[in-house]
C-alpha cells in the first residue's frame, strides 16, 4: 500500500474531510490532496500532527509496503501461459538454495506418494479441481509451518 493511500484511509476512518485536515494542520486542501495521491510527502512534523489528529500511532500512519504492492501487480499481470513457462524452483532457488539442492538429498518419491494421496483426498472429498487441490494443500502446509514457527519463538 502506498503512503498516500494510508493517509486517505486514515482520514476517512476519522470522518474528516480534506478541508478539515488542511485547516487543523495549517495547509491548503490541495496539499492534503497531493499527500493522498503520492504527488508530495508531508514532512515529519505534519505526519506527526496527522497521526494525533487521526488518533493512530505515527508508525501505523506512515507504514506502507511498496514491495507488496509491486508483487501483487506482477501477480495480477501474469497470464497462465507465462506461469507455465516459469521454472519456479530455479527462480526461488536463487533466494532459497535448498530448493535446488534438496533433490539430491531427499527421497522425493517417498514424500511425493504421500502428497499425491492428500491431493486425491482433497479432490474426492471436496470435488476440487487438480490445481485447486494443490493450492489448498500448499496453503495448509504454509499454515502448519507458520504455527510451528510461532510456537518455537515463544
Amino acid at each position: 500500500m502506498r503512503l498516500g493511500n494510508n493517509l486517505f484511509h486514515a482520514r476517512k476512518k476519522s470522518g474528516l474531510s480534506q478541508e478539515d485536515v488542511a485547516e487543523k494542520l495549517g495547509v491548503s486542501r490541495q496539499t492534503v490532496s497531493k499527500w493522498e495521491t503520492d504527488e508530495t510527502l508531508p514532512n515529519l512534523l505534519q505526519a506527526k500532527k496527522m497521526a494525533l489528529l487521526y488518533k493512530i500511532p505515527l508508525d501505523e500512519l506512515i507504514h506502507f509496503d511498496a514491495d507488496m504492492q509491486e508483487i501483487q501487480g506482477i501477480i495480477d499481470r501474469t497470464s497462465e501461459e507465462s506461469e507455465e513457462k516459469i521454472d519456479w524452483t530455479a527462480a526461488w532457488g536463487k533466494k532459497y538454495p535448498i530448493l535446488v539442492q534438496y533433490q539430491r538429498e531427499v527421497n522425493v518419491s517417498h514424500y511425493a506418494r504421500k502428497l499425491d494421496e492428500m491431493l486425491d483426498a482433497l479432490r474426492s472429498e471436496h470435488q476440487y479441481r487438480e490445481l485447486d487441490a494443490m493450492l489448498v494443500l500448499k496453503d495448509i502446509l504454509y499454515h502448519v509451518w507458520k504455527n510451528r514457527k510461532s510456537r518455537s519463538t515463544r
